[in-house]
């Protein structure tokens, strides 16, 4: 359970530049629809470089194929994990702060439990309360803070910053769980909610599954019709040099590659419910990096009496994550 936490943390860490970086090009200028669409670009090309490295063209031919089988599902998994979920975060980029952003998307504590629910996963009590408890930390850190980016009002910070990134909150764990759950032989429990919802996800019997760069590679590629659509809407053209732009590559690479791979990874070695909502837990540490990094390198301010109180309480909410996933 320590190791899958270490991991976990790890990956919250390289996820944090991503509000860091998106509030600094979102400062920039350019439209958020390039922010993130050139960010899965980007890494759909690391990620076929990498996979190319470590197992020639076979291994490719071998996850397109894989990918031609299952099309409708890798397209529905990886526009709810990857596409819907990066563009609402950068649309919320756009009106909040990086700290706002941040704070609000770490109600994916409380929305992966829902997300297990759904397919039937059970859990204990004790991580229900864990959730809340960190869910209640990140709350306290967020009326800490003091919102709104230059020029937005608190009403519009929360309507176009943080409710996009409540539903991101959502999109996430929803497009992870589908993925982890093709890769086991039906409904992890055998109760009658689980037979309804997870039996509509098909087993994709492939060794091809435990690559988890070759999963990332699957669900990127999944959601370029996402951004195809997206781009259809948004008929806006990059501005500057948006496309060529070093913190694009940088998100890309420290977020969808690294940060992806760590907390995928970690998440397939879970081995229980309790141990993948611990997993998804982690992510709340991503307030504490993204604090330190906006005061480091956007010279955010300094959180007050309350938003470290906030802290506390997701520290320990953490610490009793891995008490009761065990």
């Amino acid at each position: 359970m320590l190791r899958l936490l270490g991991l976990g943390l790890l990956a919250s860490a390289f996820f944090s530049s991503t509000y860091v970086l998106n509030e600094q090009m979102s400062a920039q200028g350019g439209h958020w629809f390039w922010s993130a669409s050139l960010r899965y670009l980007f890494v759909l090309l690391l990620l076929s470089v990498m996979l190319l490295v470590q197992g020639g063209p076979a291994l490719l031919r071998g996850l397109w194929q894989e990918f031609r089988r299952h099309a409708p599902f890798w397209v529905l998994a990886g526009s709810l994990g990857f596409g819907a979920f990066y563009a609402l975060l950068c649309f919320s980029s756009a009106y909040a702060s990086a700290w706002v952003v941040a704070a609000t998307f770490q109600f994916t504590v409380v929305a992966s439990l829902i997300v297990l629910a759904a397919f039937g996963q059970p859990f204990s009590r004790g991580v229900i309360f864990s959730a809340l408890l960190v869910f209640a930390g990140v709350c306290l850190t967020n009326l800490g803070q003091p919102h709104g980016a230059s020029g937005q009002t608190l009403g519009e910070s929360l309507l176009y910053g943080a409710l996009p990134a409540l539903l991101a909150a959502f999109c996430y764990p929803a497009g992870n769980q589908l993925v982890w759950q093709a890769a086991r032989p039906g409904p992890a429990a055998g109760t009658p909610g689980a037979r309804s919802w997870a039996a509509r996800v098909p087993y994709i019997r492939t060794p091809l599954l435990k690559n988890t760069f070759g999963r990332i590679w699957l669900m990127t590629l999944g959601s370029m019709p996402l951004w195809g659509v997206l781009g259809l809407l948004h008929p806006v053209l990059p501005q500057g040099g948006q496309v060529v732009r070093v913190s694009t590559a940088l998100v890309a690479l420290l977020s969808g590659v690294i940060a992806t791979g760590l907390f995928l990874y970690a998440r397939d070695e879970a081995r229980t419910p309790g141990e993948i909502a611990t997993v998804d837990a982690t992510q709340a540490s991503e307030v504490i990096f993204a604090l330190l990094g906006g005061v480091l390198l956007l010279g955010s301010p300094l959180p007050g009496p309350l938003a470290w109180a906030g802290l506390v309480t997701i520290l320990v909410g953490l610490v009793l994550f891995t008490r009761a996933g065990r």
